[in-house]
Parts: structure tokens; sequence; C-alpha cells
């Protein structure tokens, strides 16, 4: 839901805000004066193709800005947009850069523009099916998920069976090279973390008699004759003997005994550690040939040892999958076989959903295009099994809406037939039907009304605001009867002169009248003004 827009330089407007109501929201005015261009402003907002020619004439760039508010994300998001009269375009999504990309995704999806050239929505049948399930509600949902699910398993299943033939029938020179990788790893016979062991323990075993040397010499040092533990020694007897006549020397000898023990510790460490040490050049003369050979996998199969052991794991997959005589392809094959059977018993599933709801919503489009004097003209929806193999995530039928002008004449595609103001009215049906089933949850309409007079006029405006109680309406139109059912009026207006420019305000009580009364009669004469007065009190009761 558009919370507040915020127009700067888009076309002929220099600077306009609308905060559009929860339901149904009218722009009126002279025609030419300017209301596709805050229709332009909703379509950046919704993160459509920008058009640097939209950029107010004289201006460096235009700006467009937004607070929209979503069902998945009552918190909201700040929009803005702006895009040079160069062509160079900006988003900001929540006072961070953004693409248009993940402008259309976060906030696009819940914005649908439905003005005369705006229907590829409604005329392409890749929607039809979505429109449809919307329609029939939870059951279809629930069986939709698990055909998606049943149709993820069958096409993992039919990858596995496709690798397991491949590498089944690998040719001689694979497996030739396979055995080869094999038997040149299992010469080595790598263990895991062996390496990283052998990298921790060979420089002890490289470097033992420098090591032994310094534990022996630090050991002497601190353990040896007149070495530190004597020195510390002779310091702690001395310190005793004076401390009955300063109790402070008592401190110090306990300190530098403390230190004496801590000596002693270390001088045993290094005893222990330097008895610890072997020299063994056999076994040292093991540990580099072993390292070198580690060495030598990596630089073949690598770059580490994780890289050879899973060349090793391929190269014996390979050569189990040729030599287990078809085993493993048939068991492939039986997954294939029972995951198509959970995928056709899931296709029927939906199919059976969608048979049964599309009469309904067939029926309930006609009650609602019957209430916008469209005749006899009907919709049929039309749900045909799809080939196996153009099976997708849409689901196993091809869903599309049929258009019967009249009732002697054969339904057709709705792109084929229909024109701009029955698509429009087609489409208008359609969304009162799916109701708050349905993704958007702002609605844009120009233009809804062309060609629309009298009792359609009439028709049409107790549409929209029926659709107004699911959805925000936000129309452009020409029709007082659409005028006077709306929550909020705004009337757009061209100032004359050389630089001509678009205002646009709200218009509430006497100015609201004035205004119904221009769009019924094109003056503001009493009884324009009375007949406008009247449409208005009737539309409150």
């Amino acid at each position: 839901m558009i919370d507040e827009l915020h127009v700067t330089d888009v076309a002929l407007i220099r600077d306009a805000t609308i905060e559009p109501a929860d339901g149904l929201t009218v722009l009126t005015g002279e025609t030419g004066a300017g209301k596709t261009a805050l229709l332009q402003a909703c379509k950046l907002l919704a993160g459509e193709r920008a058009d640097a020619g939209a950029v107010r004439e004289g201006a460096s760039a235009l700006v467009v800005e937004g607070r929209v508010f979503t069902r998945d994300d009552p918190d909201g998001h700040v929009v803005r947009r702006s895009v040079e009269a160069s062509g160079r375009g900006r988003v900001e999504l929540d006072g961070h850069m953004a693409s248009v990309r993940e402008l259309a995704e976060q906030v696009g999806t819940s914005i649908d523009l439905c003005g005369q050239h705006e229907h590829q929505r409604l005329l392409s049948s890749s929607t039809h099916a979505s429109l449809l399930d919307a329609f029939a509600g939870e059951r279809d949902a629930e069986a939709l998920t698990r055909y998606r699910e049943a149709l993820a398993a069958a096409i993992a299943a039919a990858a596995e069976l496709a690798r397991v033939r491949e590498a089944g029938a690998a040719s001689a020179d694979r497996l030739d090279e396979a055995s080869f990788v094999l038997s040149r790893i299992d010469e080595v016979a790598p263990q895991e973390g062996e390496l990283e062991h052998l990298e921790e323990t060979l420089p002890v075993a490289e470097h033992s008699e420098a090591l032994i040397r310094a534990a022996e010499t630090a050991h002497e040092a601190v353990s040896g004759d007149e070495g530190a533990a004597d020195r510390l020694s002779s310091a702690v007897s001395a310190l005793r003997a004076a401390a009955p006549y300063d109790h402070t020397l008592a401190e110090r000898a306990d300190a530098l005994e403390s230190a004496l023990i801590d000596a002693q510790d270390v001088a045993e460490g290094l005893r222990s550690y330097r008895d610890a040490i072997e020299l063994d050049p056999a076994e040292l003369e093991a540990m580099q040939t072993r390292q070198a050979r580690l060495q030598g996998l990596m630089r073949t199969y690598g770059p580490s040892m994780d890289d050879v052991f899973a060349r090793r794991a391929a190269a014996a997959d390979l050569i189990d999958a040729a030599g287990d005589s078809g085993e493993r392809e048939r068991a492939a094959a039986k997954a294939v076989e029972r995951s198509e059977a959970e995928l056709a018993h899931a296709a029927e599933a939906v199919d059976a959903c969608r048979h049964e709801a599309a009469p309904r919503l067939a029926e309930a489009v006609g009650v609602q295009m019957a209430r916008l004097e469209m005749g006899t003209a009907a919709l049929e929806v039309s749900v045909e099994r799809l080939p196996r193999s153009q099976w997708g995530p849409a689901g196993p039928s091809h869903v599309e809406l049929l258009y019967q002008p009249g009732s002697g004449l054969t339904p057709r595609p709705l792109k084929k037939i229909a024109s701009g103001g029955e698509v429009s009215r087609v489409m208008l049906a359609c969304k009162v039907v799916a109701g708050e089933a349905d993704a958007a949850e702002t609605l844009v309409f120009d233009e809804v009304d062309a060609g629309v007079g009298g009792a359609t006029a009439v028709a049409l405006a107790d549409v929209l605001a029926d659709l107004a109680r699911t959805h925000q309406v936000i129309v452009v139109t020409h029709l007082a009867q659409v005028a006077v059912r709306a929550d909020r009026h705004y009337v757009v207006a061209k100032s004359a002169g050389d630089v001509p420019e678009t205002t646009i305000s709200e218009v509430t009580g006497d100015e609201r009248v004035a205004e119904v009364a221009r769009m019924l009669s094109g003056d503001a004469s009493e009884a324009a003004l009375a007949h406008a007065a009247e449409m208005l009190e009737a539309s409150a009761s």
C-alpha cells in the first residue's frame, strides 16, 4: 500500500505530494493536465524501466520518493528513485543503494499498474494459472506445493540416472585413466590429517640435534653448579638470616623462593624434553619421504589433499559404475519410475482442483462483467494437460482465459479478440473476484473508464468501490460517478503560460462539489453544483 508519494520534476510536475487513502483515491482534471505524469511516478516506484524523457524540461533530474507498506512487511519500505536527464538512474531502498530489480521484487510486486497499455499481465496466458490458483484457495495451494516438491524430486532422479548412465558408458580411455588415478593414489594410501601431522612433527625430527643442545644448555644454566638455582638458593638463605631484623626482607625471600621453585620446574621439564627427543636418522628419512610422496599427489591431483581425496572418490565411483553390471542404472531407473508416479499423482491433484475451480471462476467473473454492462459477453477458463516434457513450476496444465464477446460466438483467447476497453473491464472483474488472494495490494487504474458512460459508468463506480474494500485503489478518471465514490479526491491542473506546470491538490467540501460539477457539465452552474452535491451526498450514505 502506498502511504505517501512525493514527485519532483516529472514531466510537467515541479513538486507534488499525494497521500492515497487505504480504499479508493481518484485523480481528476482536464484532459492534458498531466495526470499521466503521476502514473509515470507510480511506475518508477514499482521498479519499472526509467525514461529520461520524463524529466521536466530544464531540470537536471527527476525524483520519486515513496513510503510503501506490504502484507509481508508491515514496517514498510522507503523508496527514493532519481533519473537524470542524461538517462543515468539511482535507486535507494530503506536508505541503502539498490538495483531496479531489487526494487521491483520488494516493492513492485505489491503494486499493479492497470492502464490501457499495462494489460500485458492479463493478456499473457502465463499469468492465468496463478489467477485460477489464487481463486481456488488453500486446497489448490497445498496440491500445487506437493506437485512442485514432486517435480523437484523427479528432476533430481532423472539427473542421477543420466549421471549413472554416463558413468556406465564411460569409454575405455576414461576407465583406464580412472584406474590409473586410483592405483596411483592408493599406492601412496594417504590418510586424513596425515600431511598436517607431518608438517607439525617433521621440523622437530629434522632439527633434533639443535633442540637437544638448546635444552641441555638451558638445563645446565639453571641446575648446574653455580647455576641460577644455586644462586637463587643462596639469595634466599641470606634474606632469611636477616629477616628477623626487617620483615620486608622476608617478603623478598618468599618471592625469590617462588622463583626458585619455578626455575627448578623448568629445569626438570627441559631434562624430560631432552630425553624424549630421539635421534633416529632412519625414521627421519622415512618421514621426509612420506611428506614428499604426499606433496607429489597434491601437485598432480591437488592443489590440496581434499582435492586428492575427491579425485580418488570420483575415479572409484566411475569404476564401480562401469563394473556393477548395470545394477546402479537399474536402481536409478526405478527411482525415476517412482518419482514420476508420485509426480503424476500430484499433477492429477492439481488439475482436479483447477478443473473444479475453473467454472466457478468463470461464473464469478461473468457476474462482475454483467455488472459492468458487458451484455452477453462471458469468460471461460480452459485447463488443458501439457505434455510431460512441458511441466514446470506453474503446474502440469496450460490455463488460459477465453473471451466470448456474445452468447452466439466462439470463445477465443482474450488477447486475440478483446478490445482495450473490454480487457480493462475483464481485468477489473478478475481483480474483484480474486479479492484478498491477489498478490497486488495497490491497484492503479488509468483510462479504465474509456468509452464508458450512462448506466455502465455507475456500474463501473460500484465495482471499483467493491474492489477498494480489499485493495488500495488509485484511479485516473473522467467519470463523476467514479469520483464521488472516492475516499480521497485529488485534482490535477495545468497552469497557463510559456512554461506550463502541473499541480496536484486534494479537494474537499465545496471545492470537491465544484470539481464534480465540472466533470458533469463542464461548468459550475447552479444546476450542475446541485447535481454534484446530490451525488456526493448519495455516495456518502
